[in-house]
């Protein structure tokens, strides 16, 4: 073992035969140097094969490469939570200083809600603020609504929203008192009506945006809770998970609107700002006035709140929506694309990589829209499914594609139009691999 050992070079000599090709200073490639005999070390000890100068040249590869790459998304899954959920736009991000909590006018400080808070108030007539995401909205108005006291909310709406983080865990969690009323399936007006008493702070109804329950099911409407909330003198708030604001009707996708159910008696409403509303990640909280001002007076929110890049993000695309320009918006724009302009993509370019177009379905995806498919039609490559799903991964640039039936399929849904060319590369290079 010691013999092993004695041969791995040293530090001078891995710096000295990697400094022609790895522009980094000498400090770094000695760092790294370092780090790469003690691996190669490691592994000697273990048993193992141990090439000290490719272990320090995957080092410096490594660290000169971003890890955070453009994928080409070819699976129809448009709101894809691996991939980055709602794809970005165009805007590009501000260099130097901006105005973020800077008031030109008046010359004085600013707050940093307003770039997006009138966007909010033009688009769901509700002051709004803006936090991290739509987990730290549920628990920011739990904590300040309800920190000590019950909240009232139906055993069929006790969902966990991904990666493990449930509903009943942020309210415990935020101080609120769970109390649950009704069954899974059925909850009537009268268990709420029941369960209110001196404790209770506030009555939650959340939007089951990831499942479905059918068949013998039934929940009071929006304009039912608000009206007992009312008698009770009690905020009603409601968690609608994937923020959509504009009506997805037309794309045969029936999804509730934050502004809808504030016209229906919603004291406040959260939803997700990288989902349905396409934009950046990014949790919303709109409502009545003196709500949101408590809200935005909580400790907390300081340390919930959004940087700037979020902020020009979010208002680039709430700017886009109350523009009515939202199909610029690459998810709302991937929806709305029909069966027939997909197929004519598709046909102009299964002759170049040897697939076949079928008829399939996308998926709206990221907890949204349950059982709600869009039709689109698929090319479908001959190879063999396994490796070449693996070679378009792992391709100079990534190919993350689905297999069904024993084939890969492509769905052009929800690869740009741009990215066509590169597309046919990454088939024709997996291919020759």
């Amino acid at each position: 073992m010691q013999e092993r050992l004695r041969t791995l070079p040293s530090v001078d000599e891995l710096v000295r035969e990697a400094g022609a090709h790895f522009p980094l200073p000498h400090a770094v490639l000695v760092r790294e140097a370092r780090l790469a005999l003690a691996e190669a070390r490691q592994h000697l000890k273990s048993g193992r094969e141990a090439d000290c100068q490719q272990l320090f040249s995957a080092r410096l590869v490594d660290l000169l490469n971003p890890s955070l790459r453009p994928v080409i998304n070819a699976t129809g899954v448009v709101l894809h939570t691996n991939l980055g959920r709602a794809p970005l736009g165009s805007a590009t991000p501000l260099p130097g200083y901006s105005n973020l909590e800077y008031d030109l006018g008046t010359g004085r400080r600013g707050k940093r809600d307003v770039h997006v808070s009138r966007l909010l108030e033009r688009l769901l007539n509700h002051p709004g603020i803006v936090v991290n995401n739509n987990a730290a909205a549920v628990f920011l108005a739990l904590h300040e609504l309800a920190g000590g006291g019950e909240v009232l909310i139906s055993r069929g709406e006790l969902i966990e929203i991904g990666d493990g983080f449930r509903i009943p865990d942020i309210m415990a969690r935020s101080g609120a008192i769970l109390r649950e009323v009704g069954t899974t399936n059925r909850t009537r007006l009268e268990d709420y009506r029941s369960a209110l008493n001196e404790r209770t702070r506030l009555i939650m109804r959340v939007h089951p945006s990831n499942f479905r329950i059918t068949g013998f099911t039934a929940r009071p409407s929006l304009p039912e809770l608000a009206h007992l909330a009312a008698e009770a003198g009690l905020p009603l708030y409601e968690d609608l998970g994937s923020g959509c604001l504009v009506d997805l009707r037309p794309a045969g996708v029936d999804e509730p609107l934050p502004q809808a159910s504030l016209a229906a008696g919603a004291s406040l409403v959260s939803f997700s700002g990288d989902k349905l509303l396409g934009g950046p990640q990014a949790g919303i909280l709109a409502g009545s006035a003196h709500l949101i001002e408590r809200i935005r007076r909580n400790p907390l929110f300081r340390a919930l709140r959004v940087d700037k890049l979020t902020c020009q993000l979010l208002e680039h695309t709430l700017r886009l929506i109350a523009c009515g320009r939202e199909r610029e918006l690459p998810a709302l724009r991937m929806i709305f694309a029909t069966p027939d302009e997909i197929r004519s993509r598709a046909l102009r370019l299964a002759p170049q990589i040897n697939a076949q177009v079928v008829p399939g379905h996308s998926m709206i995806g990221g907890g949204s829209t349950p059982e709600q498919p869009l039709a689109t039609w698929l090319l479908r490559l001959p190879d063999n499914a396994p490796v070449m799903e693996c070679r378009l991964r792992t391709g100079t640039t990534p190919v993350i594609a689905r297999i069904e039936d024993d084939h890969v399929v492509l769905d052009l849904r929800t690869v740009f139009p741009e990215e066509e060319d590169e597309l046919v590369h990454a088939v024709l290079q997996a291919r020759s691999r």
